[in-house]
């Protein structure tokens, strides 16, 4: 089974909503504790995580939900370090891409995975990754 990188907006969906992309992120999350995906994050998903909670459900709910997401079973988080910024800065030159999808897209492939779980289509942008949708 590979690696799969797991982008906030997994996460975010999740908690945010109650649509059937939703209730797709939620099925990725349950397979994730139940061990049928193994499952990468970068630690500045939680900043992420926390920070759109807060703006859209206050700071409450984002405190809650950060401190789940920090004992989040199965679900390894990966630190961020200067090769993983140098291969950002690589991908936002050659794609023209985010820096923080740069970071997560970074992550992913010097962790070994060339999949990466997320909403967002700027992933696709990215020939040495392969955006599985939600």
């Amino acid at each position: 089974m590979n690696k799969l990188y797991i982008d906030s907006n997994i996460f975010l969906n999740s908690i945010l909503y109650e649509d059937e992309k939703a209730k797709k992120c939620k099925e990725i999350i349950s397979n994730i504790i139940d061990k049928k995906i193994i499952a990468i994050t970068s630690v500045l998903t939680w900043d992420e995580l926390v920070y759109v909670v807060t703006k859209n459900l206050g700071r409450e709910i984002s405190l809650s939900e950060g401190e789940k997401f920090l004992i989040f079973p199965n679900l390894t988080f990966i630190d961020t370090t200067k090769n993983i910024i140098v291969k950002a800065q690589k991908l936002i030159k050659f794609y023209n891409i985010k820096p923080r999808d740069a970071l997560h897209a970074a992550t992913a492939l010097l962790q070994g995975s060339n999949e990466i779980i997320s909403d967002d289509i700027d992933f696709d942008k990215i020939k040495e990754i392969k955006r599985l949708k939600p």
